[in-house]
């Protein structure tokens, strides 16, 4: 994008919470390497349920593949005490 002379967004947790819920987790199970197969098993929903709510991922996060998701911190994260 910045040979295009367009600013790259950055992503924060503040960008994140732009998703509902719902985008937030299927976000998360994509960027651990699931496929849409296994994240719509694994959440009980069709895998083109799982296609459309990551499409609105992408569009909400300004982003183009899962591996970009792998670096976005989601807020509410689990994390070890």
């Amino acid at each position: 994008m910045q040979a295009t002379g367009a600013k790259v967004r950055s992503h924060t947790v503040a960008t994140a919470t732009a998703l509902t819920p719902q985008e937030a987790q299927i976000a998360r199970l994509a960027g651990e390497g699931l496929t849409n197969s296994e994240i719509g098993a694994q959440l009980f929903i069709s895998r083109h349920t799982v296609e459309w709510h990551l499409r609105k991922v992408f569009s909400k996060l300004g982003i183009s593949s899962r591996r970009e998701i792998r670096a976005i911190q989601f807020e509410g994260e689990a994390t070890s005490a």
